[in-house]
């Protein structure tokens, strides 16, 4: 009872702190609301560019074309070898007929060229459709399914596949850092804010100090202090987010420019950037407080 009793006179000080040095709280909030709002925008950039990396990853397609020679037992040995192989997500196989009729249904020209195709004097090749589980398993999968006995040839963009990862990687490593880097400018600046909104009250922190408070009694009341701060500052830029990216998602119906380019869906996506945005405004805030008043509690 007697810590609850204590925490609650904290929380009571702290939240009247933070009134009756208005001036200065509003400060502190609109530093933090600012800099939590950049920060929200490049973790949505980031986490978008790195959805359409995944997405064009996982676009990737080794096609394998068969001999025209092929028999069903060579095709139902081939299903076995491909399955059994390493780094292999999945597979579909489209036979010459099954492929001849997608055509058919797309054209009225195939149609009218198509339709009297048997089996026998259809001159497309049986194909397997293969997804490795990562870009960078492309390579060694199409190499693996190339030597197969039965397999004709096979594509899957050979020129490119090193671009794409060199270019992916740069790319994940660009957004990541500069959101990590944005994270240390808003600590920095929020931090800064607050000790600044601390230093004016350094004759409140001596006087509590002269009259016998031990250390960590003076910097309770501003940690929470601090806490309140972090809170509000991160209420704005939550619901800018929030309401921000749901209506960007419905105006451009989950997709920029061309439907390659597909936004990431906002639930539970703006949840989790919510909760980062309040995580760093709290630990920001309180850590601000907890290093400002350090530096007034000797005298």
């Amino acid at each position: 009872m007697y810590l609850i009793r204590i925490l609650s006179r904290n929380i009571r000080d702290a939240f009247l702190s933070v009134i009756h040095n208005l001036s200065l709280s509003l400060a502190s909030i609109s530093s933090t609301t600012i800099t939590l709002l950049v920060v929200a925008i490049s973790i949505i950039l980031t986490y978008n560019v790195n959805n359409f990396s995944r997405l064009v990853e996982k676009d990737i397609t080794i096609v394998t074309f068969l001999k025209n020679d092929v028999t069903d037992e060579q095709i139902i040995l081939l299903s076995k070898e491909i399955d059994e192989m390493d780094y292999v997500d999945y597979y579909t196989f489209q036979s010459k007929m099954d492929i001849s009729k997608e055509m058919m249904e797309s054209s009225e020209i195939f149609k009218s060229i198509m339709e009297d195709w048997t089996k026998e004097d259809n001159p497309l090749q049986d194909t397997y459709l293969i997804k490795a589980n990562s870009l960078r398993h492309v390579e060694e999968v199409a190499a693996k399914v190339k030597k197969l006995d039965g397999v004709a040839m096979v594509k899957y963009g050979e020129g490119t596949i090193k671009q794409l990862i060199v270019v992916f990687d740069t790319v994940r490593q660009v957004s990541i850092g500069i959101v990590v880097a944005l994270v240390v400018v808003t600590a920095f600046l929020i931090s800064n804010t607050i000790k600044i909104a601390i230093f004016s009250r350094k004759r409140e922190i001596e006087i509590m100090r002269l009259v016998g408070a031990s250390n960590i009694n003076i910097r309770i009341p501003f940690m929470i202090e601090g806490l309140f701060l972090g809170i509000l500052g991160s209420i704005i830029p939550i619901i800018a987010t929030i309401y921000g990216y749901v209506a960007l998602y419905d105006n451009f119906d989950g997709q920029l420019f061309s439907p390659f380019i597909k936004l990431v869906a906002p639930q539970p996506f703006m949840y989790v950037v919510s909760l980062i945005l309040l995580a760093i405004g709290i630990v920001v805030g309180m850590f601000g407080s907890w290093n400002a008043v350090r530096r007034h509690l000797k005298i």
